[in-house]
């Protein structure tokens, strides 16, 4: 599993899975269904498999949530001299280039519905048609596709082909999400650091209390969002080791330990964003705090250029739940009747951001 074990990092029991059904099916011209949450690696699969497949040609994606839907089809068919405006000569589409190869379609599920039916002929026939065109064009291709959602929901919808569906989930291989793999973090690290750029400073050294916080995590981002935190460690902590409490504290959250300016200044601009609201003088008579309208943050780029919203969100939810919390004396059901929430979905939250009660 050599080639295997340097592409797709990792010897959990989910990962062990996902290496043996690749090897299965790799020799195979069998067409694979790769799904998974967002930021797995799908794509790592579809290298994988066409690595082991023993087939001459290339490896051609394409991302179908990224292309336009009106050039997607021009994109993957191809399309004549004067097929449309602008189409100045022939061009050969991605199935084409894929002939002898393997064609990945990312993101399958964001294929628009008149696409679909042109793909499933594609699939039968092997001869695609390129746009503009009369001639049917013979290709060669292994189709592997990905896709974080749920086709069958989007069939009851009405969003996707079911006779496309059956026909590309031949062999579904299920990439596992970072936190039911937790146990490979330490390894996937280590062969983050060691591809990526050598750090003039020198790396981080992580513990194995920095491991341990870091498998606690529930990980909405995945792999991708391990490697995001992988480049803020290197930037705050530059060859420094990395305790349990800096992960918990400066990585996992953003919060950069000093200097602290650029973050009082970030809550600073978004207090100034707020309406003034005049106090009363007797202000258990207030039954709603006043909250900032969404206007307000109309202004948000007068302060900075951009703003990671999620992780803004995050953190203001992070900063009330503990306030609440220190306000009930770490009485959970009292805290979640302040932030108006179920005492389960406290719970839930204080456990996705690890949030402790405070001590008495």
């Amino acid at each position: 599993m050599g080639v295997l074990d340097d592409l797709l990092v990792g010897q959990s029991a989910p990962m062990r899975e996902v290496k043996r059904l690749i090897e299965l099916a790799a020799p195979s011209t069998t067409t694979i269904l790769v799904q998974g949450e967002t930021g797995t690696g799908k794509e790592l699969v579809a290298q994988a498999v066409h690595n082991l497949s023993g087939r001459k040609g290339k490896l051609v994606s394409v991302n179908c949530s990224a292309i336009p839907a009106e050039l997607l089809e021009s994109e993957l068919f191809g399309h004549e001299k004067g097929a449309f405006t602008g189409a100045e000569k022939t061009r050969a589409g991605r199935f084409e280039m894929a002939s002898g190869g393997t064609l990945f379609l990312d993101e399958i599920g964001d294929m628009p519905l008149a696409l679909q039916s042109k793909l499933l002929r594609a699939l039968e026939n092997r001869k695609i048609q390129r746009v503009g065109g009369g001639i049917d064009v013979d290709v060669d291709f292994r189709l592997v596709c990905a896709t974080h959602q749920n086709i069958e929901a989007d069939i009851e919808a009405g969003k996707f082909r079911a006779d496309l569906f059956y026909r590309i989930n031949v062999f579904p291989i299920t990439m596992p999400a970072l936190a039911s793999r937790a146990v490979d973090i330490p390894a996937l690290l280590a062969a983050m650091m060691k591809s990526g750029k050598p750090n003039h400073a020198g790396q981080p050294i992580f513990t194995e209390g920095a491991h341990a916080e870091m498998m606690r995590y529930p990980w909405p981002g995945n792999v991708r969002e391990l490697r995001n935190l992988l480049e803020r460690a290197c930037l705050l902590f530059p060859g420094r080791q990395i305790e349990q409490a800096d992960v918990k504290n400066n990585l996992l959250r953003i919060k950069v330990p000093e200097p602290v300016e650029e973050q009082e200044a970030l809550w600073a601009a978004t207090t100034n964003l707020a309406p003034e609201t005049k106090t009363p003088d007797n202000i258990s008579e207030v039954s709603e705090v006043p909250l900032p309208h969404p206007s307000h943050y109309q202004e948000w780029f007068s302060f900075f250029d951009n703003i990671d919203l999620r992780r803004h969100l995050q953190d203001v939810e992070i900063v009330l739940i503990e306030a609440a919390l220190q306000k009930s004396d770490g009485m959970i059901s009292a805290a979640a009747d302040s932030l108006k929430l179920r005492r389960t979905t406290l719970i839930e939250k204080m456990k996705k951001f690890m949030i402790e009660k405070p001590a008495n």
